[in-house]
This record gives structure tokens, C-alpha cells and sequence, in this order.
């Protein structure tokens, strides 16, 4: 699995683990993400994985590296994904 499946894959385990938020976007704790044993098997390096995610600005989290444990109430948001862009100018 390449990096952009895998952060597809992330995205998928947050909405269905986290909890939808007012303006779309979904919470987790890194706790729940972890000991979760779906995660476990889909992932190999969920730290890697979650950093992939931020560096593309698809999560958000305090830190940089997690670690279990220590960091299990750490809250991961998946950010709202955008609206499809309509072709307004088109129409003109």
C-alpha cells in the first residue's frame, strides 16, 4: 500500500472511530486510533501514517511524533473535506 492509499485508509478508520464535529470534520484520540484492532492490522506504522496525513494537511494534531501511551489523549482531527468546486465561471 502506497502513502496516498494508507491516508486514504486513515481517513476512512477516523470517520468511522472518531466523532463528527459541528463543522464536519471528525475527532479521535490517538489512543483509540491505536488500540483499535482493525488499525492494527491495517496499519503498520500508524505514527508514520498519521504524520504523512498532517504533512498533506489532511489531520491535525498537537506534536509532531505520537507515542503510545503517552500521547493516547492527544485529539486528531480530520479536517472537513471541501465542498466539489462548481463551474460558476462556466456559466457566465
Amino acid at each position: 500500500m502506497n502513502v496516498e492509499e494508507e491516508v486514504g485508509r486513515l481517513k476512512e478508520e477516523i470517520t468511522r472511530l472518531g466523532k463528527i464535529q459541528d463543522d464536519g470534520s471528525y475527532k479521535v484520540t490517538f489512543g483509540v486510533l491505536f488500540h483499535d484492532d482493525r488499525c492494527a492490522n491495517i496499519f503498520e506504522a500508524l505514527v508514520g501514517t498519521l504524520r504523512a496525513a498532517k504533512k498533506r494537511k489532511v489531520v491535525a494534531y498537537e506534536g509532531e511524533l505520537l507515542l503510545q501511551g503517552v500521547h493516547d489523549n492527544v485529539e486528531i482531527v480530520l479536517k472537513p473535506t471541501p465542498p466539489p468546486a462548481t463551474d460558476a465561471l462556466a456559466n457566465k
